[in-house]
């Protein structure tokens, strides 16, 4: 046994940042980071940081000082320097899951990560410009690149379509694809705005794990099997597309950091990037520079959009407007857009009218001067929709959102988009969907902000959240109907909405409006809407249950800021209990139970004793995992009570069968198999089918306990088709190991094994970490029964690993079991040994029957004294 040491020994632990709630809070932990990397000055914090900052491309005044790093470690800061703090991090401890780990959580606690994570990718093309205009030099350079390395079957990177806003790099790259597609199709096609350069702040680039997340829902992964890490999300993205031809388009980058995970790597795959920036780092990269028009070009662009439109009295109108525009593109569309609403107007006239609008003021490469020419022109209320598709937090919008954000009728807001991509200030994004040039939308915002009372953009604003919480919740009620009394009630707004009423368009509208729901409810949160906040994070919990993990993070962690902030308890005990769920989920269970103590101590001071009862199983469920059984068995126990007080039957269900859970690992295997019994009684009487699945597995690893192992591989079998006819991936793939323990118990060491590596990849491929350490050390001792303690060895280190990282005691214990085993029967013995004895620390340390067999092993190794 080990001996205890004095704590003030033990080297100081490596802080977790991601139980941070405040700023404060985060740089507490980085001061906490610090000390543990041996306390270094802020002078050489400073020389590390401008080391790894340093490029010839970065100005000077760029670098890090001594005094803005000791800044970084002050309290009370309003704001922190997200590039900076994780320049910092990294200079402490440069592990690369470690520093994303705290630059995730800085855009949580900085208010950044509802907006980065929300990305909306498509596997079609936007559509291209039947008049194409200009870029002859550039399209053939495309094709020179392009075309011969696509044959040849390498994956070519066009990053260096960079240049100013509104140089039209995004069309050129939309047209190149759609010339390549025409001449050799594309098996698949992707594109995303990756929001490199949004004017608003609050919508900040797009986090490369969503936009991974989108990418493989496209590639046909469904949501609870899209792994949760980022590399996990690339390597899946990259398998996915190995062997296809395909083709990426990646719009408005910010920077290579951004861009290099969403890059395939088979061959045949063709990348094209656009960006303001020169991505200097990517590999295989080639660059094309997109500058403005040419004064040919675009007097070229101007004939050919507005050919009936006269010249007038100055032969060399279309020149002029042509300069007044800087060769912009975007300006250059906006003003033919201006032409089309001015029937009568001459080339003249319009060039006239800018010269104007130019000694009136500075025009910036005649942008505004465009902007302001065709909103002027525009019908007063078409200006007004202009102004409100502006104040939408949101991505995109469809007619039902323009509705309720104007508070028109459904058919006058689809005419109002309609005309406003005609008049080229929006423009599709997907069929029936809208989305403002980030130009535009700053031009617009700005002309909401002098034109319209606060009142009237809050109460737009308004109407739309309202919209939004009453679609969402009548989508759930089709989706999951039995849950309608637990969620937020809600009355139908004022302005039209959607018929989500049957399974199919309720899914359907839910996975379009994702990215929108989860960007509102962020806004919401810290613009004065806390209740709207609260309630769609309420309303959507079973949906982004089902495994939009990352969103539903998001979404309750300002659920429970918003709360907070408002005061409204009840509304914060429940957005704290949804959010120890997904920390569940994610394999974080000691944040788990921070947040299911403080949800259990709210109930309390409610007098909400469902919702206890409810926190109490959860927090049992959470100690479980760290091996805190007697904890476990107290809090299922006190919830048992409290649901069979309120007679609710699928509570006591439930946790009746985790009190089963706890017996079961404790050694008391026929009072288990009772709790089992019960459990799928009650399940069967109920109906329900996901918790009659759970009982038949839990009692399936109970028989096998007993020695029942043909009647434990007859409940598995019944287990795994019931998840698979319910739909839950998590279930399934622990009946399927649990069953290849069954076949190994009966001699099927090949079919054993066969089941462990199913459920191993299908684990893997919903990024249930948990699961993954089970199957992982399941297929080790099938495999050291087998007679393979070589291969046992590596899946049992595999095991330790992950356990390791989700300080699964249990797990551990059984990874250095397996560990020792395999060295011993390889003869080892020194190595068999040190295995045994931590696996003996744990296994004690938790209390389990375990302990007393490797004291019986280890004392026949080398005479210890059990």
């Amino acid at each position: 046994m080990p001996v205890a040491t004095s704590r003030s020994l033990d080297p100081p632990e490596l802080p977790d940042p991601g139980s941070a709630r405040t700023l404060d809070d985060l740089v507490e932990r980085l001061r906490l980071l610090k000390i543990w990397a041996g306390d270094p000055s802020y002078e050489t914090i400073k020389d590390r940081v401008n080391a790894a900052w340093s490029d010839p491309l970065r100005p000077a005044g760029e670098l890090a000082r001594k005094s803005t790093v000791a800044d970084c470690f002050k309290a009370g800061r309003r704001r922190l320097n997200t590039e900076l703090v994780t320049a910092v991090v990294r200079a402490l401890h440069p592990d690369a899951g470690y520093v994303a780990q705290w630059r995730q959580v800085l855009r949580v606690v900085g208010g950044e990560v509802w907006a980065a994570g929300q990305v909306r990718a498509q596997d079609v093309l936007p559509d291209d410009i039947v008049d194409f205009t200009g870029r002859r030099a550039e399209l053939e350079v495309l094709r020179e690149v392009l075309r011969p390395a696509g044959m040849a079957g390498g994956a070519v990177v066009i990053s260096a379509l960079e240049g100013m806003a509104g140089v039209g790099k995004t069309q050129l790259a939309i047209h190149a694809g759609h010339l390549l597609a025409r001449e050799a199709p594309f098996e698949q096609v992707l594109y995303v705005d990756l929001r490199g350069f949004h004017p608003d702040p609050g919508q900040p680039p797009a986090d490369p794990a969503a936009v991974l997340d989108s990418f493989l829902r496209l590639l046909g992964v469904p949501g609870q099997q899209v792994p949760h890490e980022l590399a996990a999300r690339a390597a899946a993205y990259r398998r996915r597309l190995a062997g296809r031809r395909a083709l990426v388009v990646l719009d408005n980058a910010a920077d290579e950091t951004q861009v290099e995970p969403l890059l395939p790597a088979g061959p045949g795959c063709l990348t094209l990037i656009t960006s303001r920036r020169s991505l200097t780092t990517l590999r295989a990269v080639a660059r094309l520079p997109v500058d403005v028009f040419t004064p040919d070009e675009a007097v070229d662009f101007l004939a050919r959009a507005a050919p009936d439109v006269p010249v007038g009295e100055d032969p060399d109108a279309a020149g002029r407007v042509a300069r007044r525009c800087g060769y912009l593109p975007l300006a250059l569309g906006l003003v033919v857009g201006h032409m089309r609403a001015k029937p009568g107007w001459t080339l003249t006239d319009h060039a006239d009218r800018l010269d104007e609008r130019h000694r009136d003021r500075r025009l910036d490469d005649g942008v505004e001067a465009a902007l302001s020419l065709s909103y002027r022109y525009l019908p007063e209320e078409r200006q007004r929709v202009l102004r409100r598709l502006a104040v939408n937090p949101g991505h995109d919008v469809d007619a039902y959102a323009a509705a309720a954000l104007t508070g028109l009728d459904l058919d006058a807001a689809r005419g109002h988009l309609r005309q406003l991509h005609d008049d080229h200030l929006i423009r599709p994004a997907t069929p029936g969907r809208y989305v403002c040039h980030d130009l535009v939308r700053a031009y617009a915002t700005n002309r909401a902000g002098d034109e319209d009372r606060p009142p009237s953009r809050r109460r737009a604003v308004t109407r739309l959240l309202d919209y939004y919480l009453y679609a969402a919740s009548t989508a759930m009620d089709a989706l999951f109907p039995a849950e309608r009394e637990v969620r937020p009630r809600v009355e139908a707004p004022a302005t039209p909405t959607p018929a989500v009423t049957d399974e199919a368009a309720a899914r359907r509208w839910l996975d379009t409006e994702r990215a929108n729901l989860t960007t509102i409810a962020g806004y919401a949160a810290v613009h004065g809407w806390p209740e709207h906040t609260t309630r769609l994070a309420n309303t959507l919990f079973r949906y982004l249950d089902g495994g939009h993990f990352g969103d539903a993070l998001t979404m309750h962690t300002y659920a429970c800021t918003a709360a907070g902030h408002s005061g409204d308890r009840a509304a914060e005990a429940a957005a704290t209990s949804d959010l120890g769920i997904v920390n569940q989920r994610l394999g974080r269970h000691r944040q788990a139970t921070g947040h299911h103590e403080r949800a259990i101590a709210l109930y309390r001071e409610l007098d909400d004793r469902l919702g206890e009862a409810r926190s109490l199983s959860h927090l049992g469920i959470a100690c479980w995992h760290l091996g805190r059984y007697e904890q476990a068995a107290e809090h299922h126990e006190r919830a048992l009570t409290l649901f069979g007080d309120l007679g609710h039957r699928h509570g006591e269900a439930n946790a009746l069968g985790n009190l089963g859970h706890v017996y079961l690992q404790w050694g008391r295997h026929e009072a288990a198999a009772e709790k089992f019994g019960l459990v799928l009684s009650l399940f069967r009487d109920l109906g329900d089918r996901l918790g009659e699945a759970h009982a038949l597995d839990d009692l399936g690893i109970t028989s096998l306990k007993l020695g029942r192992h043909r009647e434990a591989a007859d409940q598995h079998e019944r287990a795994v088709a019931l998840f698979r006819a319910v739909g839950d991936p998590v279930g399934e793939g622990h009946a399927v190991t649990n069953l290849g323990i069954a076949y190994q118990k009966l001699g099927r060491h090949q079919q054993a094994a066969e089941h462990h590596e199913r459920a191993i990849a299908l684990f893997r491929d919903i990024g249930y970490r948990d699961g993954e350490t089970t199957a992982l050390n399941d297929l080790g001792d099938t495999l050291l029964a087998g007679g393979l303690p070589d291969q046992a060895r590596s899946r049992h280190a595999a095991a330790l690993t992950r356990a390791d990282q989700l300080d699964d005691r249990y797990e551990q214990a059984r990874a250095h079991d397996g560990l020792a085993q395999a060295h011993h029967a390889d003869g080892n013995l020194d190595q068999a040994l040190h295995h045994w004895k931590h696996a003996l620390d744990r296994y004690t340390e938790l209390n389990l029957p375990q302990a007393e067999q490797l004291r019986a092993n280890l004392a026949a190794l080398d005479g210890l004294d059990g």
